[in-house]
């Protein structure tokens, strides 16, 4: 796929007359990486395919096979909900353990990853690649509206080290700070027991058609859109985000535990 992608752009910018460094110039990019995708060595992100198809007038032709090679990277159970989260209006989640990953940093991913020991560097690689093009949702011109609920413990527990943990922390509060579009909330650890601690799910709301519900265990994530899993979501999300804190107050939080990462 990815060889692919780089013969296609080869004959769009030979039909436009360009050279390397032509459209290196149109789309902001270095011609180093222009000549790399070509020639397969590099993966194209969905920026990089997005400007394509504006100065070839592609009509997404470009963005459609790099959101292919993107998936590729990713585990094969995870591709079907990958594909519902990337169409989704709007995303709500919660997640008991570990920042979202749709706003995770790249170090705090990658020491996720790394953990368990299960995986190789180069899969690391892929899936922290793969992870990064999820989060392009978040800025896109049209980005869903994306709530998450997450458990202070997730603030308090150390992934990759204090500097990693500084760096998440502040990331997230900028997130919540400076995209109208993403609301967290974060369920003070006062609170004792809640629904939520059976385990992490999201739920995403489709373009057209009914809210479809993800899951995640020890095992490969369970998607479903049965009316009576989705209904049961729904119930435990209200109910979780009942027992959080306001947008503002978990950000304010989010930030003092920053601090404390030293």
């Amino acid at each position: 796929m990815l060889e692919h992608f780089g013969e296609e752009l080869r004959v769009a910018r030979a039909a436009a007359e360009m050279s390397q460094q032509d459209l290196a110039e149109e789309i902001n990019y270095s011609t180093a990486l222009v000549g790399k995708i070509e020639n397969g060595d590099r993966r194209p992100s969905a920026d990089f395919a997005r400007r394509c198809d504006t100065v070839f007038d592609t009509g997404g032709f470009f963005a459609r096979i790099q959101r292919l090679i993107s998936r590729d990277t990713m585990v094969a159970w995870f591709r079907e909900w990958a594909g519902i989260e990337a169409e989704a209006t709007a995303l709500r989640g919660f997640e008991p353990l570990y920042v979202p990953g749709l706003l995770q940093t790249e170090a705090y991913m990658r020491a996720v990853l790394a953990s368990s020991g299960l995986i190789s560097e180069e899969e690391i690689a892929q899936q922290v690649f793969a992870r990064l093009e999820r989060q392009e949702i978040l800025t896109r011109e049209k980005p869903p509206l994306l709530t998450v609920v997450i458990d202070e413990f997730v603030l308090r527990r150390m992934v990759g080290g204090p500097a990693v943990m500084r760096e998440q922390l502040q990331h997230l509060a900028k997130v919540g700070a400076s995209l109208p579009r993403v609301r967290i909330h974060v369920v003070p650890a006062s609170v004792g027991a809640y629904a939520g601690l059976d385990g992490p799910f999201v739920i995403a709301t489709p373009p057209v058609g009914e809210d479809v519900v993800y899951a995640e265990c020890q095992l490969p994530g369970q998607t479903s859109d049965r009316a009576e899993d989705v209904k049961h979501a729904v119930q435990v999300w209200e109910s979780i985000r009942g027992e959080a804190l306001p947008h503002q107050q978990s950000v304010e939080l989010i930030s003092e535990v920053a601090e404390t990462w030293t």
